[in-house]
């Protein structure tokens, strides 16, 4: 089962604000998130592997 985590803690965890957030999501950079009736949250998982992705692209760029 996934959890769910709510815009304040994406944007602690990631370290983007709200705007950048929603600008990467219109671009298809950053997870979409799941709505919950007026709310939204985003899946844990997917906020990890966006960031595990980010420290990834930088130690390839490191190695080069």
């Amino acid at each position: 089962m996934s959890n769910l985590i709510r815009l304040s803690e994406v944007t602690r965890r990631t370290g983007l604000s709200e705007s950048e957030i929603y600008k990467q999501m219109g671009v298809g950079t950053f997870p979409r998130p799941v709505k919950m009736g007026r709310r939204v949250a985003w899946v844990e998982e997917e906020i990890s592997g966006f960031i595990a992705a980010r420290i990834a692209e930088r130690d390839s760029q490191a190695a080069e």
